[in-house]
């Protein structure tokens, strides 16, 4: 089982992660649920696409842009299509 966590709170957990270039992406509704507020945040992949973004709540706090999906991946990216990678101090493993 692979989980995402943010000050000692588990926020993510699944066995179904994929893995790319080092992040695991998680499934959407592997997530807790209030963990992720939507963001206006994006920035640009080559091969993947146009990634937007999450802010992570846990814990009493805000991890901002801590969290990003591809809501429409290239081709060569479509396997994360409706998953959700993290960074920004989140640990997963």
């Amino acid at each position: 089982m692979v989980k995402a966590m943010w000050h000692d709170t588990v926020i993510a957990e699944s066995n179904d992660t994929v893995v790319v270039e080092n992040n695991h992406y998680f499934p959407l509704d592997a997530v807790a649920p209030g963990v992720l507020t939507p963001s206006t945040t994006t920035s640009g992949c080559p091969w993947k696409g146009t990634a937007n973004y999450y802010s992570v709540q846990a814990g009493g706090k805000t991890n901002v842009d801590a969290a990003w999906y591809y809501a429409e991946p290239k081709t060569a990216a479509a396997e994360i299509k409706g998953r959700v990678a993290f960074w920004k101090g989140v640990k997963v493993g």
